[in-house]
């Protein structure tokens, strides 16, 4: 008897300060499903945070680790996966993106900037956080749309709100 690869039921990307964590959390809920987040899971496997291996090994030793974790997710994972900001920016991850229900939380830059404020927990937002998130977000916009299944715009709203907005998606075929 073979059974099915499992899936996950979606896959959550957006900017810094989009919600995916958030969000993800409570449509794995709703849903009943697990949730699991990318940045998380390269801390359980490397047992350094983010910060940590940005500053003692690179950004290209997070990105090279997180598309590894991703992959692994993506075969394993049966609930909600949030992905990192920029991890669609490896072209193996778009690739491996590709036939999963894929939802972009979009923000825009001020409600991204309302959002993060001055947190040092992220690595790639340190210095002036509002010109940094202008420039993530031009750079990765385009890859964004070109990802994603479905899009769910933030700005002005809750996580309670965006969460449903996400669930509603999910259940159109």
């Amino acid at each position: 008897m073979t059974t099915e690869p499992t899936r996950p039921v979606a896959v959550l990307i957006g900017s810094p300060g989009a919600g995916k964590s958030s969000v993800g959390r409570r449509v794995a809920d709703a849903l009943g499903v697990p949730f699991a987040d990318s940045d998380a899971l390269v801390e359980a496997r490397t047992q350094l945070s983010v910060s940590d291996i940005f500053v003692n090994h690179g950004e290209d030793e997070f990105r090279r680790i997180e598309a590894e974790v991703i992959a692994d997710a993506l075969a394993e994972s049966a609930g909600v996966l949030a992905l990192g900001g920029g991890a669609v920016l490896r072209e193996e991850t778009q690739q491996r993106l590709d036939g999963h229900r894929v939802v972009w939380l979009r923000v825009s830059l001020s409600d991204a900037v309302r959002r993060v404020g001055l947190n040092t927990a992220r690595p790639l937002l340190l210095g002036n956080v509002r010109a940094t998130l202008g420039r993530l977000l031009e750079e990765r916009t385009p890859v964004y749309e070109r990802v994603s299944t479905d899009i769910v715009d933030t700005d002005g709203r809750g996580v309670r709100d965006v969460a449903r907005a996400v669930v509603e998606v999910l259940k159109r075929e």
